[in-house]
């Protein structure tokens, strides 16, 4: 950082050079999802977790994968990996899970004659918890304290995760049989939810060419950057400026969604902290040092839908859009560029 507080227009290219190797190289497996892949580099930045809600076969699964071995490891301690990239710990959501299944045990070790910690799969860096919503709330909320408080309480001993840690989350909207919807609190944990969507006829018949290198991702994938530089990032993002006026604009938003007829709950203070986070994460990686209008439009709907309590489901993506529309017009009336 520069000493001034204010990231320098060097650092940001850096930073941006990276961003942009991340992109390119998820993309040789995610085809066509450059924008989706943005979204979730920008919920890592900015110290997040996120919550990918889609149809199976979509590549949620292989996003997180390739996030993955993109990124080289820093393994210390007992926390070794046979492989060079960051630890990535894959968790099967189902109904029989238990909250040990996640965060360990204790075992006896006969050798010492003593109880010994066995650290469950949330002790990595990325985490997918693949089909949250299969489990039961008493084992969904065993991520609750990991994801709020980058902790793990075992009994009366408290474990801190690496400072690295990212859960990336997916549920089928198309099947609630046996499932558990994820509460308001839950939900509040994720810095943002959204679908990767189908790909275009081209991408599609790319994928269909090349479906055996993609199904190879440790031999189509190596890392561009390393464990550092996803730290040096999240620094650097805080340090990306934000105008009075689109700090207020964040403001008017969270405020209205409080306020409105058709929201029976509206986004919280935190909701809006982390709006902020997230617009300076994707300002950076697109190689600004500060946030324009244009973020606030690209980014409200990820970041605050899923906060938002509607009185009608079918109308609440509307009144969001007349929310975020009124700001954004407020903002180009100031002319701030």
């Amino acid at each position: 950082m520069s000493e001034t507080g204010i990231i320098s227009s060097a650092e940001v290219e850096v930073c941006k050079e990276k961003a942009d190797a991340l992109v390119e190289n998820i993309g040789k497996i995610i085809r066509g999802k450059n924008a989706q892949v943005l979204k979730v580099l920008t919920c890592l930045v900015a110290g997040g977790h996120i919550l990918l809600e889609d149809l199976p076969g979509l590549g949620k699964t292989s996003m997180a994968k390739s996030l993955a071995y993109s990124i080289e490891g820093h393994h210390t301690g007992e926390a070794k990996a046979s492989e060079n990239h960051v630890m990535f710990k894959r968790i099967q959501f189902t109904p029989d899970l238990l909250p040990m299944d996640l965060i360990g045990t204790y075992i006896f070790d006969d050798r010492n004659k003593d109880f010994i910690f066995k650290p469950g799969p949330l002790f990595g860096n990325i985490i997918l918890a693949d089909e949250i919503n299969r489990a039961s709330p008493k084992v969904q909320s065993a991520l609750l304290e990991c994801m709020a408080e980058n902790q793990i309480t075992v009994g009366e001993k408290t474990y801190q995760l690496d400072q690295f840690f990212f859960v990336i989350a997916t549920q089928n909207p198309i099947e609630f049989e046996g499932t558990y919807p994820l509460p308001a609190a839950q939900l509040d944990r994720f810095f943002m939810k959204f679908d990767f969507g189908y790909v275009s006829e081209d991408k599609e018949l790319e994928i269909y060419n090349d479906y055996l290198q993609i199904n190879k991702i440790p031999e189509t994938i190596a890392p561009v950057v390393n464990y550092e530089d996803v730290l040096t990032l999240r620094n650097s993002a805080e340090q990306v400026h934000v105008h009075p006026e689109i700090l207020r604009a964040v403001s008017s938003i969270v405020r209205a969604t409080r306020d409105q007829n058709g929201i029976r709950l509206g986004a919280s203070t935190r909701g809006g902290i982390i709006f902020l986070k997230c617009l300076r994460a994707y300002a950076l990686l697109q190689g600004r040092a500060y946030v324009i209008e244009d973020d606030l439009k690209a980014l409200a709907h990820e970041v605050l839908n899923h906060r938002l309590i509607y009185k009608s489901q079918e109308n609440g993506r509307a009144i969001l859009d007349h929310i975020v529309h009124k700001e954004l017009e407020r903002l180009a009336n100031l002319k701030l560029s």
